[in-house]
């Protein structure tokens, strides 16, 4: 099965009221060239999942393509401020916000990676976030019957994944932080990975032990250079300052539409799949 695609190819297999996971941290390594596609193709009704986003559900918001978002933390850091779209979006009632903490995000997926419906979290979870997610209850122990949190199971459809590596059957590799996308890979339906280079035929030197995400797990391959921009890429580039504030400044439909624009040919410039050069 061809894996290496378009990034529009690639997005059309995810449909409207899907569960997506997104890859990286915060401004660190995200898909941010698939979140864009997602927003141009206007999806709709997505459940979004993330341990700690930033501008990829905000711009995810902005677009309209939100109904969900369980995450831990949602924001821009210190220097940003507030993700604005994500919380007028929530305030306004249009984003259910299923707050957690990270570690709660990440032991719901691992719940799905092991195939059960629930996973014990460590401490007990007290106040309004039991009251308002419903992806929380307290049971008993059955060995101790002392009362214990469990978070139900969170299984995404598809799991978005930016790296800096991968060859054409879909062996990923990530250099540096790893973050939760492991996690997000094995809990999944489905993987689409995004990536800054692909490694061709008999040029392909993974040492087995350096794959990050295996080829058995992957659904679509799209080779985009500097895919993770305006975000970090650990090693290869810093978080794009310029283009954060501009997006921050936006106010309207058209707005979003010019700053999509910009981003628009280098997203989409490929050929079969592969950046002109790649070979």
């Amino acid at each position: 099965m061809k894996k290496v695609m378009r990034l529009q190819e690639a997005v059309k297999q995810i449909e409207d009221g899907m569960t997506v996971a997104i890859g990286g941290n915060v401004l660190h390594r995200s898909p941010s060239a698939l979140i864009r596609e997602i927003v141009r193709q206007q999806k709709r009704h997505l459940k979004v999942i993330k341990t700690a986003g930033g501008h990829d559900v905000d711009l995810l918001c902005a677009g309209g393509c939100v109904e969900s978002v369980d995450a831990g933390f949602v924001s821009y850091e210190t220097e940003y401020g507030l993700a604005p779209f994500y919380r007028k979006a929530v305030e306004e009632g249009k984003v259910k916000a299923n707050e957690h903490a990270c570690y709660t995000v990440m032991c719901a997926l691992r719940a799905a990676k092991s195939g059960i419906p629930f996973m014990p979290v460590k401490g007990m979870m007290a106040g309004d976030l039991l009251k308002q997610n419903d992806y929380f209850q307290v049971i008993n122990d059955p060995f101790t019957n002392d009362a214990i949190t469990v978070v139900r199971a969170i299984n995404p459809d598809v799991a978005m994944i930016h790296v800096h590596e991968c060859d054409e059957k879909g062996n990923a590799v990530i250099y540096g932080p790893k973050y939760d996308d492991e996690l997000l890979s094995l809990s999944a339906k489905k993987v689409i990975i995004t990536t800054e280079k692909i490694v061709v035929g008999s040029k392909f030197k993974f040492n087995p032990e350096s794959v990050t995400i295996p080829y058995f797990l992957v659904s679509a391959v799209v080779v985009i250079p500097k895919g993770a921009a305006p975000c970090s890429c650990s090693k290869m580039y810093d978080i794009d300052r310029s283009s954060i504030k501009e997006f921050l400044g936006i106010q309207n439909k058209e707005m979003l539409e010019k700053y999509l624009q910009k981003y628009e040919q280098r997203d989409r410039q490929s050929k079969n799949g592969v950046r002109y050069g790649e070979y």
